[in-house]
Protein backbone atom coordinates (compact mmCIF):
# COMPACT_ATOMS: atom_id res chain seq x y z
CA UNK A 1 0.00 0.00 0.00
CA UNK A 2 1.47 3.35 -1.05
CA UNK A 3 0.52 5.70 1.79
CA UNK A 4 3.67 7.76 2.51
CA UNK A 5 5.37 10.77 0.93
CA UNK A 6 9.04 11.67 0.68
CA UNK A 7 9.77 15.39 0.44
CA UNK A 8 13.16 16.89 -0.42
CA UNK A 9 14.22 20.48 0.31
CA UNK A 10 17.43 21.72 -1.33
CA UNK A 11 18.75 24.80 0.39
CA UNK A 12 21.88 26.87 -0.04
CA UNK A 13 24.16 24.58 1.93
CA UNK A 14 22.37 21.26 2.33
CA UNK A 15 19.71 18.87 1.07
CA UNK A 16 17.06 17.67 3.52
CA UNK A 17 14.66 14.77 3.12
CA UNK A 18 11.61 13.93 5.20
CA UNK A 19 9.15 11.04 5.28
CA UNK A 20 5.54 12.10 5.87
CA UNK A 21 2.26 10.31 6.30
CA UNK A 22 -0.96 11.54 4.69
CA UNK A 23 -1.87 13.46 7.88
CA UNK A 24 1.30 15.54 7.63
CA UNK A 25 3.23 13.87 10.44
CA UNK A 26 7.00 13.92 9.87
CA UNK A 27 8.17 10.39 10.62
CA UNK A 28 11.89 11.01 10.12
CA UNK A 29 14.23 13.42 8.39
CA UNK A 30 17.87 13.41 7.28
CA UNK A 31 20.26 16.02 5.94
CA UNK A 32 23.37 16.01 3.75
CA UNK A 33 25.69 18.96 2.99
CA UNK A 34 26.18 20.25 -0.55
CA UNK A 35 29.30 21.90 -1.92
CA UNK A 36 29.60 25.50 -3.08
CA UNK A 37 32.37 27.11 -5.13
CA UNK A 38 33.04 30.79 -4.32
CA UNK A 39 35.98 31.74 -6.57
CA UNK A 40 35.39 35.50 -6.31
CA UNK A 41 32.99 38.14 -5.05
CA UNK A 42 29.40 37.83 -6.25
CA UNK A 43 30.06 34.39 -7.76
CA UNK A 44 28.64 31.18 -6.28
CA UNK A 45 28.35 27.81 -8.00
CA UNK A 46 27.01 24.35 -7.21
CA UNK A 47 27.83 20.94 -8.64
CA UNK A 48 24.44 19.47 -9.61
CA UNK A 49 25.71 15.90 -9.41
CA UNK A 50 26.92 16.60 -5.88
CA UNK A 51 23.41 17.86 -5.08
CA UNK A 52 21.87 14.70 -6.52
CA UNK A 53 24.23 12.53 -4.46
CA UNK A 54 23.32 14.49 -1.33
CA UNK A 55 19.62 14.09 -2.09
CA UNK A 56 19.99 10.35 -2.61
CA UNK A 57 21.89 10.03 0.64
CA UNK A 58 19.32 12.09 2.56
CA UNK A 59 16.36 10.15 1.13
CA UNK A 60 17.94 6.80 1.90
CA UNK A 61 18.85 7.89 5.43
CA UNK A 62 15.40 9.32 6.18
CA UNK A 63 13.63 6.22 4.88
CA UNK A 64 15.97 3.95 6.83
CA UNK A 65 15.44 5.92 10.04
CA UNK A 66 11.66 5.76 9.56
CA UNK A 67 11.77 2.07 8.69
CA UNK A 68 9.97 2.94 5.47
CA UNK A 69 9.70 0.21 2.86
CA UNK A 70 10.10 1.51 -0.68
CA UNK A 71 6.75 0.06 -1.75
CA UNK A 72 4.94 2.35 0.72
CA UNK A 73 6.18 5.60 -0.86
CA UNK A 74 3.44 6.96 -3.12
CA UNK A 75 5.11 10.19 -4.18
CA UNK A 76 8.35 12.14 -4.12
CA UNK A 77 8.43 15.94 -4.14
CA UNK A 78 11.26 18.43 -4.57
CA UNK A 79 11.69 22.05 -3.65
CA UNK A 80 14.88 24.01 -4.20
CA UNK A 81 16.47 27.42 -4.35
CA UNK A 82 16.11 29.24 -7.67
CA UNK A 83 19.55 28.19 -8.90
CA UNK A 84 20.29 27.73 -12.62
CA UNK A 85 21.55 24.33 -13.87
CA UNK A 86 23.24 24.17 -17.29
CA UNK A 87 23.66 20.91 -19.21
CA UNK A 88 24.95 20.14 -22.69
CA UNK A 89 22.96 18.51 -25.49
CA UNK A 90 23.74 15.03 -24.16
CA UNK A 91 22.59 16.02 -20.69
CA UNK A 92 26.12 16.11 -19.27
CA UNK A 93 27.49 18.81 -16.98
CA UNK A 94 28.68 22.08 -18.50
CA UNK A 95 30.77 24.47 -16.40
CA UNK A 96 29.00 27.84 -16.17
CA UNK A 97 32.31 29.72 -15.83
CA UNK A 98 34.17 27.67 -18.43
CA UNK A 99 37.36 25.78 -17.79
CA UNK A 100 38.12 22.08 -17.70
CA UNK A 101 36.31 21.35 -14.42
CA UNK A 102 32.82 20.73 -15.76
CA UNK A 103 31.22 19.93 -12.42
CA UNK A 104 30.44 23.54 -11.43
CA UNK A 105 27.41 23.65 -13.70
CA UNK A 106 24.98 25.54 -11.49
CA UNK A 107 24.76 29.29 -10.77
CA UNK A 108 23.52 29.61 -7.19
CA UNK A 109 20.49 31.82 -6.51
CA UNK A 110 22.57 34.33 -4.52
CA UNK A 111 25.15 34.74 -7.30
CA UNK A 112 25.17 38.39 -8.46
CA UNK A 113 27.55 38.12 -11.42
CA UNK A 114 24.77 39.28 -13.76
CA UNK A 115 24.22 42.76 -12.30
CA UNK A 116 24.87 44.50 -15.63
CA UNK A 117 22.53 42.14 -17.44
CA UNK A 118 19.82 42.70 -14.84
CA UNK A 119 20.19 46.47 -15.29
CA UNK A 120 19.86 46.00 -19.06
CA UNK A 121 16.60 44.10 -18.58
CA UNK A 122 15.26 46.83 -16.30
CA UNK A 123 16.18 49.51 -18.81
CA UNK A 124 13.99 47.88 -21.48
CA UNK A 125 10.90 48.82 -19.45
CA UNK A 126 9.19 45.87 -21.09
CA UNK A 127 5.67 45.15 -19.77
CA UNK A 128 6.80 41.72 -18.61
CA UNK A 129 8.67 43.53 -15.83
CA UNK A 130 5.36 44.63 -14.33
CA UNK A 131 5.38 41.16 -12.80
CA UNK A 132 8.87 41.66 -11.35
CA UNK A 133 8.27 44.91 -9.49
CA UNK A 134 9.42 46.80 -12.64
CA UNK A 135 13.02 45.87 -11.84
CA UNK A 136 14.96 42.78 -12.85
CA UNK A 137 16.94 41.12 -10.08
CA UNK A 138 20.29 39.41 -10.80
CA UNK A 139 18.87 36.50 -8.80
CA UNK A 140 16.39 35.76 -11.60
CA UNK A 141 17.28 33.42 -14.44
CA UNK A 142 17.16 35.75 -17.47
CA UNK A 143 20.13 37.92 -16.40
CA UNK A 144 22.15 34.81 -15.56
CA UNK A 145 21.38 33.32 -18.97
CA UNK A 146 22.32 36.61 -20.64
CA UNK A 147 25.62 36.57 -18.73
CA UNK A 148 26.30 33.01 -19.87
CA UNK A 149 25.69 33.89 -23.53
CA UNK A 150 27.77 37.09 -23.36
CA UNK A 151 30.71 35.84 -21.32
CA UNK A 152 30.82 32.11 -22.12
CA UNK A 153 29.71 31.86 -25.77
CA UNK A 154 31.30 28.42 -26.20
CA UNK A 155 29.34 27.10 -23.24
CA UNK A 156 26.19 28.67 -24.60
CA UNK A 157 26.74 27.04 -27.98
CA UNK A 158 27.20 23.64 -26.29
CA UNK A 159 24.15 23.97 -24.05
CA UNK A 160 21.11 21.76 -24.54
CA UNK A 161 19.21 22.16 -21.27
CA UNK A 162 18.60 24.98 -18.83
CA UNK A 163 16.86 24.07 -15.60
CA UNK A 164 15.69 25.75 -12.47
CA UNK A 165 17.17 23.53 -9.78
CA UNK A 166 13.82 21.99 -8.75
CA UNK A 167 13.10 21.15 -12.40
CA UNK A 168 16.55 19.63 -12.74
CA UNK A 169 15.70 17.33 -9.85
CA UNK A 170 12.47 16.13 -11.46
CA UNK A 171 14.34 15.61 -14.75
CA UNK A 172 17.03 13.66 -12.95
CA UNK A 173 14.37 11.58 -11.20
CA UNK A 174 12.11 10.88 -14.18
CA UNK A 175 13.84 11.84 -17.42
CA UNK A 176 10.98 14.25 -18.18
CA UNK A 177 11.87 17.77 -19.36
CA UNK A 178 8.53 19.10 -18.08
CA UNK A 179 8.85 22.35 -16.15
CA UNK A 180 6.96 23.46 -13.07
CA UNK A 181 4.60 26.41 -13.32
CA UNK A 182 5.94 27.49 -9.93
CA UNK A 183 9.56 27.81 -11.06
CA UNK A 184 9.04 29.07 -14.62
CA UNK A 185 6.44 31.69 -13.69
CA UNK A 186 8.34 33.13 -10.75
CA UNK A 187 11.93 32.98 -12.02
CA UNK A 188 11.84 32.92 -15.85
CA UNK A 189 9.46 35.80 -16.69
CA UNK A 190 6.88 33.34 -17.97
CA UNK A 191 3.33 34.75 -17.87
CA UNK A 192 1.14 31.85 -16.83
CA UNK A 193 -2.01 33.97 -17.11
CA UNK A 194 -1.51 34.47 -20.85
CA UNK A 195 -2.23 31.96 -23.60
CA UNK A 196 1.41 32.00 -24.69
CA UNK A 197 3.43 32.46 -21.53
CA UNK A 198 6.75 33.19 -23.22
CA UNK A 199 7.05 36.78 -24.46
CA UNK A 200 9.19 36.34 -27.55
CA UNK A 201 9.57 40.11 -28.02
CA UNK A 202 11.16 40.33 -24.56
CA UNK A 203 13.52 37.45 -25.30
CA UNK A 204 14.49 39.17 -28.56
CA UNK A 205 15.06 42.48 -26.76
CA UNK A 206 17.48 40.97 -24.24
CA UNK A 207 19.37 38.95 -26.83
CA UNK A 208 17.95 35.52 -26.07
CA UNK A 209 15.79 34.69 -29.11
CA UNK A 210 17.24 31.17 -29.10
CA UNK A 211 16.67 30.55 -25.39
CA UNK A 212 13.76 28.16 -25.62
CA UNK A 213 15.35 25.97 -28.27
CA UNK A 214 18.75 26.10 -26.62
CA UNK A 215 17.38 25.24 -23.19
CA UNK A 216 14.67 22.75 -24.22
CA UNK A 217 12.00 24.90 -22.60
CA UNK A 218 8.41 23.75 -23.24
CA UNK A 219 5.41 25.91 -24.09
CA UNK A 220 3.27 24.55 -21.25
CA UNK A 221 4.04 24.25 -17.55
CA UNK A 222 2.98 21.74 -14.91
CA UNK A 223 0.95 23.10 -11.97
CA UNK A 224 1.88 22.49 -8.34
CA UNK A 225 0.35 19.23 -7.17
CA UNK A 226 0.48 17.59 -10.60
CA UNK A 227 2.77 14.68 -11.47
CA UNK A 228 5.79 15.00 -13.76
CA UNK A 229 6.17 11.24 -14.13
CA UNK A 230 7.34 8.12 -12.29
CA UNK A 231 10.84 7.43 -11.04
CA UNK A 232 13.15 5.99 -13.66
CA UNK A 233 14.79 2.66 -12.87
CA UNK A 234 18.16 4.30 -12.34
CA UNK A 235 16.83 7.08 -10.10
CA UNK A 236 14.74 4.63 -8.09
CA UNK A 237 17.82 2.49 -7.47
CA UNK A 238 19.92 5.48 -6.42
CA UNK A 239 17.22 6.86 -4.12
CA UNK A 240 16.30 3.49 -2.64
CA UNK A 241 12.71 3.79 -3.89
CA UNK A 242 10.62 2.08 -6.58
CA UNK A 243 9.53 3.03 -10.09
CA UNK A 244 5.91 3.04 -8.93
CA UNK A 245 6.66 6.25 -7.00
CA UNK A 246 5.19 9.38 -8.62
CA UNK A 247 7.35 12.51 -8.85
CA UNK A 248 5.52 15.79 -8.32
CA UNK A 249 6.20 19.09 -10.08
CA UNK A 250 8.97 20.96 -8.28
CA UNK A 251 8.62 24.12 -6.24
CA UNK A 252 10.69 27.14 -5.23
CA UNK A 253 11.71 26.54 -1.62
CA UNK A 254 10.10 29.67 -0.20
CA UNK A 255 6.83 28.86 -1.95
CA UNK A 256 6.89 25.34 -0.57
CA UNK A 257 7.24 26.90 2.88
CA UNK A 258 4.36 29.21 2.06
CA UNK A 259 2.14 26.25 1.21
CA UNK A 260 3.31 24.56 4.39
CA UNK A 261 2.10 27.39 6.63
CA UNK A 262 -0.83 28.75 4.60
CA UNK A 263 -2.12 25.56 2.99
CA UNK A 264 -4.80 25.29 5.67
CA UNK A 265 -6.46 28.35 4.07
CA UNK A 266 -6.15 27.17 0.45
CA UNK A 267 -9.85 26.41 0.22
CA UNK A 268 -10.86 29.74 1.80
CA UNK A 269 -9.61 32.54 -0.48
CA UNK A 270 -11.09 35.36 1.63
CA UNK A 271 -9.30 34.15 4.74
CA UNK A 272 -6.15 33.36 2.77
CA UNK A 273 -5.89 36.96 1.57
CA UNK A 274 -5.44 38.12 5.18
CA UNK A 275 -2.47 35.81 5.81
CA UNK A 276 1.22 36.48 5.19
CA UNK A 277 3.96 33.86 5.18
CA UNK A 278 7.50 34.70 6.28
CA UNK A 279 10.12 32.11 5.36
CA UNK A 280 13.36 33.08 7.06
CA UNK A 281 16.67 31.35 6.40
CA UNK A 282 19.81 32.49 4.59
CA UNK A 283 17.49 35.05 3.01
CA UNK A 284 13.93 36.04 3.94
CA UNK A 285 10.78 35.91 1.83
CA UNK A 286 7.33 37.25 2.67
CA UNK A 287 4.55 35.84 0.51
CA UNK A 288 0.87 36.70 0.13
CA UNK A 289 -1.99 35.59 -2.12
CA UNK A 290 -4.86 37.44 -3.74
CA UNK A 291 -7.77 36.71 -6.06
CA UNK A 292 -6.91 39.78 -8.13
CA UNK A 293 -3.51 40.82 -9.43
CA UNK A 294 -2.01 43.66 -7.39
CA UNK A 295 1.20 45.27 -8.55
CA UNK A 296 3.85 46.98 -6.46
CA UNK A 297 7.30 48.41 -7.14
CA UNK A 298 10.05 46.16 -5.87
CA UNK A 299 7.71 43.21 -5.33
CA UNK A 300 8.18 39.92 -7.16
CA UNK A 301 4.90 39.11 -8.85
CA UNK A 302 2.01 38.99 -9.00
CA UNK A 303 2.50 35.49 -10.40
CA UNK A 304 -0.56 33.58 -11.56
CA UNK A 305 -0.91 30.05 -10.15
CA UNK A 306 2.68 29.95 -8.96
CA UNK A 307 1.33 27.78 -6.12
CA UNK A 308 -2.46 27.70 -5.84
CA UNK A 309 -4.92 27.39 -8.73
CA UNK A 310 -6.72 30.58 -9.72
CA UNK A 311 -4.75 32.78 -7.30
CA UNK A 312 -2.01 35.35 -7.67
CA UNK A 313 1.12 35.25 -5.52
CA UNK A 314 3.31 38.20 -4.57
CA UNK A 315 6.67 38.10 -2.81
CA UNK A 316 8.80 40.64 -1.04
CA UNK A 317 12.09 39.76 0.50
CA UNK A 318 15.58 40.38 1.77
CA UNK A 319 18.54 38.89 -0.09
CA UNK A 320 20.48 38.06 3.03
CA UNK A 321 19.31 37.72 6.65
CA UNK A 322 20.51 34.57 8.38
CA UNK A 323 23.52 34.83 6.10
CA UNK A 324 24.04 38.42 7.26
CA UNK A 325 24.15 37.37 10.92
CA UNK A 326 26.78 34.77 9.99
CA UNK A 327 28.71 37.49 8.17
CA UNK A 328 28.60 39.80 11.20
CA UNK A 329 30.01 37.04 13.39
CA UNK A 330 32.84 36.41 10.92
CA UNK A 331 33.47 40.11 10.42
CA UNK A 332 33.99 41.00 14.07
CA UNK A 333 37.35 40.28 15.70
CA UNK A 334 35.57 38.64 18.65
CA UNK A 335 33.43 36.44 16.41
CA UNK A 336 35.02 33.60 14.47
CA UNK A 337 33.17 30.76 12.79
CA UNK A 338 29.37 31.26 13.07
CA UNK A 339 28.49 27.84 14.49
CA UNK A 340 25.17 27.25 16.26
CA UNK A 341 27.06 27.29 19.55
CA UNK A 342 28.57 30.69 18.74
CA UNK A 343 25.17 32.12 17.86
CA UNK A 344 23.73 30.74 21.10
CA UNK A 345 26.54 32.25 23.14
CA UNK A 346 25.88 35.64 21.56
CA UNK A 347 22.12 35.39 22.11
CA UNK A 348 22.62 34.48 25.78
CA UNK A 349 24.94 37.44 26.37
CA UNK A 350 22.56 39.82 24.56
CA UNK A 351 19.79 38.81 26.94
CA UNK A 352 22.06 39.52 29.90
CA UNK A 353 23.10 42.92 28.55
CA UNK A 354 19.54 43.94 27.71
CA UNK A 355 18.46 43.02 31.24
CA UNK A 356 21.24 45.21 32.62
CA UNK A 357 21.03 48.19 30.26
CA UNK A 358 17.42 48.19 29.09
CA UNK A 359 16.71 50.49 26.14
CA UNK A 360 20.19 51.98 26.43
CA UNK A 361 21.65 48.74 25.09
CA UNK A 362 23.27 49.56 21.70
CA UNK A 363 21.08 52.67 21.55
CA UNK A 364 23.43 54.67 19.30
CA UNK A 365 24.20 51.80 16.94
CA UNK A 366 22.18 51.57 13.74
CA UNK A 367 22.34 49.17 10.79
CA UNK A 368 20.98 48.97 7.25
CA UNK A 369 20.95 45.27 6.28
CA UNK A 370 21.50 45.66 2.51
CA UNK A 371 24.91 43.97 2.46
CA UNK A 372 23.83 41.95 -0.62
CA UNK A 373 21.57 44.58 -2.14
CA UNK A 374 17.95 45.42 -1.38
CA UNK A 375 15.41 43.01 -2.86
CA UNK A 376 12.26 44.73 -1.53
CA UNK A 377 10.91 47.33 -1.56
CA UNK A 378 13.77 49.32 -3.17
CA UNK A 379 14.63 46.65 -5.75
CA UNK A 380 18.24 47.83 -5.70
CA UNK A 381 20.72 44.97 -6.18
CA UNK A 382 23.54 47.55 -5.97
CA UNK A 383 22.51 48.65 -2.48
CA UNK A 384 25.04 48.43 0.32
CA UNK A 385 24.83 47.87 4.03
CA UNK A 386 25.48 50.62 6.56
CA UNK A 387 26.68 50.48 10.16
CA UNK A 388 26.49 53.75 12.10
CA UNK A 389 27.76 54.23 15.62
CA UNK A 390 30.96 52.18 15.87
CA UNK A 391 33.65 52.75 18.46
CA UNK A 392 37.07 51.22 19.14
CA UNK A 393 35.48 48.58 21.35
CA UNK A 394 36.49 45.15 20.00
CA UNK A 395 35.22 43.03 22.90
CA UNK A 396 32.74 40.21 22.72
CA UNK A 397 30.12 42.57 24.16
CA UNK A 398 30.62 44.92 21.21
CA UNK A 399 29.93 42.00 18.88
CA UNK A 400 26.75 41.32 20.84
CA UNK A 401 25.64 44.93 20.38
CA UNK A 402 26.25 44.79 16.64
CA UNK A 403 24.52 41.40 16.34
CA UNK A 404 21.48 42.70 18.22
CA UNK A 405 21.09 45.79 16.08
CA UNK A 406 21.55 43.70 12.94
CA UNK A 407 18.63 41.54 14.10
CA UNK A 408 16.61 44.71 14.70
CA UNK A 409 17.50 46.01 11.23
CA UNK A 410 16.47 42.74 9.56
CA UNK A 411 13.03 42.88 11.16
CA UNK A 412 12.62 46.60 10.54
CA UNK A 413 13.24 45.73 6.89
CA UNK A 414 10.46 43.14 7.05
CA UNK A 415 8.17 45.77 8.56
CA UNK A 416 8.92 48.04 5.62
CA UNK A 417 8.10 45.27 3.14
CA UNK A 418 4.80 44.60 4.92
CA UNK A 419 3.99 48.31 4.87
CA UNK A 420 4.58 48.36 1.12
CA UNK A 421 2.31 45.36 0.64
CA UNK A 422 -0.37 47.30 2.48
CA UNK A 423 0.11 50.18 0.06
CA UNK A 424 -0.41 47.69 -2.78
CA UNK A 425 -3.81 46.74 -1.40
CA UNK A 426 -3.05 43.66 0.69
CA UNK A 427 -5.16 43.73 3.88
CA UNK A 428 -2.99 41.48 6.02
CA UNK A 429 -3.67 40.47 9.60
CA UNK A 430 -1.51 37.51 10.56
CA UNK A 431 2.17 36.71 10.00
CA UNK A 432 3.04 33.00 9.82
CA UNK A 433 6.76 32.48 10.43
CA UNK A 434 8.78 29.43 9.47
CA UNK A 435 12.31 28.47 8.45
CA UNK A 436 15.64 28.65 10.20
CA UNK A 437 14.75 31.89 11.99
CA UNK A 438 12.54 29.86 14.31
CA UNK A 439 15.78 28.86 16.04
CA UNK A 440 16.80 32.47 16.72
CA UNK A 441 14.82 33.74 19.75
CA UNK A 442 15.88 37.34 19.13
CA UNK A 443 14.37 37.41 15.64
CA UNK A 444 11.21 35.68 16.83
CA UNK A 445 10.73 38.22 19.61
CA UNK A 446 11.30 41.06 17.15
CA UNK A 447 8.88 39.72 14.53
CA UNK A 448 6.10 40.10 17.09
CA UNK A 449 7.15 43.37 18.69
CA UNK A 450 8.45 45.28 15.65
CA UNK A 451 5.68 44.44 13.17
CA UNK A 452 2.81 44.59 15.64
CA UNK A 453 1.12 41.78 13.72
CA UNK A 454 -0.38 38.65 15.15
CA UNK A 455 2.46 36.14 14.71
CA UNK A 456 1.75 32.42 14.39
CA UNK A 457 4.43 29.74 14.52
CA UNK A 458 3.52 26.31 13.10
CA UNK A 459 3.95 23.27 15.32
CA UNK A 460 6.75 22.07 13.08
CA UNK A 461 10.12 23.52 12.17
CA UNK A 462 9.95 21.81 8.78
CA UNK A 463 7.20 23.75 7.03
CA UNK A 464 9.19 23.88 3.78
CA UNK A 465 9.41 20.09 3.69
CA UNK A 466 5.76 19.91 4.73
CA UNK A 467 4.63 22.15 1.86
CA UNK A 468 6.53 19.98 -0.59
CA UNK A 469 4.92 16.91 0.94
CA UNK A 470 1.47 18.51 0.58
CA UNK A 471 2.01 19.05 -3.14
CA UNK A 472 3.45 15.54 -3.60
CA UNK A 473 0.51 14.00 -1.74
CA UNK A 474 -1.83 15.41 -4.38
CA UNK A 475 0.38 14.20 -7.24
CA UNK A 476 0.45 10.75 -5.65
CA UNK A 477 -3.31 10.58 -5.19
CA UNK A 478 -3.32 10.67 -1.38
CA UNK A 479 -5.39 13.88 -1.40
CA UNK A 480 -7.69 15.17 -4.15
CA UNK A 481 -6.32 18.71 -4.33
CA UNK A 482 -4.08 21.24 -2.58
CA UNK A 483 -6.92 22.62 -0.45
CA UNK A 484 -7.67 19.17 0.92
CA UNK A 485 -3.99 18.42 1.49
CA UNK A 486 -3.44 21.75 3.22
CA UNK A 487 -6.30 21.18 5.62
CA UNK A 488 -5.49 17.54 6.33
CA UNK A 489 -1.74 17.93 6.76
CA UNK A 490 -1.38 21.26 8.59
CA UNK A 491 -0.02 20.69 12.11
CA UNK A 492 -1.60 23.73 13.74
CA UNK A 493 0.24 26.69 15.18
CA UNK A 494 0.90 28.73 18.29
CA UNK A 495 0.39 32.46 18.54
CA UNK A 496 3.22 34.64 19.79
CA UNK A 497 1.78 37.81 21.34
CA UNK A 498 3.53 41.13 20.87
CA UNK A 499 4.43 43.40 23.76
CA UNK A 500 2.38 46.62 23.39
CA UNK A 501 4.77 48.39 25.75
CA UNK A 502 7.52 48.03 23.14
CA UNK A 503 5.53 49.58 20.29
CA UNK A 504 6.61 53.19 20.82
CA UNK A 505 10.25 52.15 21.15
CA UNK A 506 10.28 50.24 17.87
CA UNK A 507 8.29 52.95 16.12
CA UNK A 508 11.16 55.27 16.97
CA UNK A 509 13.69 52.70 15.76
CA UNK A 510 11.73 52.46 12.51
CA UNK A 511 11.87 56.22 12.00
CA UNK A 512 15.63 56.11 12.51
CA UNK A 513 15.86 53.18 10.10
CA UNK A 514 14.07 55.15 7.37
CA UNK A 515 16.19 58.21 8.13
CA UNK A 516 19.35 56.17 7.66
CA UNK A 517 18.09 55.16 4.21
CA UNK A 518 17.56 58.83 3.35
CA UNK A 519 21.07 59.70 4.52
CA UNK A 520 22.58 56.85 2.53
CA UNK A 521 20.72 58.08 -0.54
CA UNK A 522 21.93 61.62 0.08
CA UNK A 523 25.55 60.46 0.25
CA UNK A 524 25.16 58.47 -2.98
CA UNK A 525 23.90 61.57 -4.81
CA UNK A 526 26.72 63.92 -3.81
CA UNK A 527 28.88 64.71 -6.85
Amino acid sequence: MRDLIVAVDIGTGSARAGVFDRAGALLERAEQPIAMNRPRENVAEHDSEDIWRAVCGAVRAACAAAGTAAERVAALGFDATCSLVVRDREGSQLAVSGGEDRRWDTIVWLDHRALDEADFCTATQHPVLDHSGKVMSPEMQMPKLMWLKRHQPEQWASAGYFFDLADFMTWKATGSTGRSRCTITSKWNYLAHEQDGWREDFLDRIGLPDLRKRGTLPNETIPVGAPVGHLSERAAAELGLETGCVVAAGMIDAYAGTLGVLGQFAGEPRALERQLALIGGTSSCVVAFSREKKFGFGMWGPYYEAVLPGLWLVEGGQSVTGGLLDHIVRLHSAGGEPTPATHQRIVTRIRELRALEGDDFAARLHVLPDFHGNRSPLADPHGLGVISGLSLDATFDSLCRLYWKTCVAIVLGIRRVIDELGECGYALETLHVTGGHLHNPLLMELYSDVTGYRVVVPKTSDSVLLGTAMAASVAGGLHPDLAAAGKAMHPGGEERPSDPARRAFYDREYRRFLALYRHRDELEKIV
